[in-house]
């Protein structure tokens, strides 16, 4: 079984990036049938991308603020694409940042809120074939919205490589399994 790989830097579900060092990369919904649908072969696909919607989402223009509901709508779009192609798809729950609202880096309570209301349609809407739960996969137990330290890189939005192989771990690869038998 093969693993592509198709997450870009700034990935967003809801518009493509137009300002540097970003600019010129498609949203993940404009890129979905290229790099999902026409792939030869696929038969599954997780959806990890809203984080930079929020983030990059500018607090002080209206017309360009990105709500919930709209990247719910993209995640819509991606499900009925995959369905449509025989895909089945998985949707990750955005990982924990709390601390990086107190980091000047763009974020609010409100776009804090945002991600939660997100988290919990991933999580009860029953939309996605499966969830991969990466936020309470990343979460410090004792602090659930920030990262646990070992698996944070220290700019408490991404994750470390410790980080990231476990979230490699968190997926339930028994949700790969298409009547083959596959080790």
């Amino acid at each position: 079984m093969g693993v592509l790989d198709h997450g870009t830097g700034g990935d967003k579900v809801t518009w493509d990036s137009v300002t540097p060092p970003l600019r010129g990369n498609e949203s993940g919904q404009h890129r979905f049938d290229r790099d999902v649908i026409a792939a030869p072969g696929v038969t599954h696909v997780i959806v990890l991308l809203g984080v930079n919607d929020l983030r990059n989402s500018p607090s002080d223009n209206a017309a360009l603020v990105v709500t919930a509901d709209e990247v719910i709508s993209g995640y819509k779009q991606m499900i009925l694409r995959a369905h449509s192609a025989g895909i089945k798809i998985y949707g990750g729950t955005l990982i924990p940042w709390w601390q990086g609202i107190f980091t000047g880096d763009n974020w609010t309570l409100v776009k804090w809120q945002k991600r939660e209301d997100i988290n919990k349609w991933i999580r009860t809407s029953g939309a996605f074939d499966a969830v991969i739960d990466f936020d309470k996969c990343l979460a410090d137990p004792s602090d659930p919205k920030n990262m646990l330290p070992i698996y944070d890189s220290g700019d408490h939005l991404h994750a470390s490589d410790l980080g990231y192989n476990q979230m490699g771990k968190c997926i339930d690869l028994s949700l790969f399994k298409d009547g083959k038998d596959h080790d």
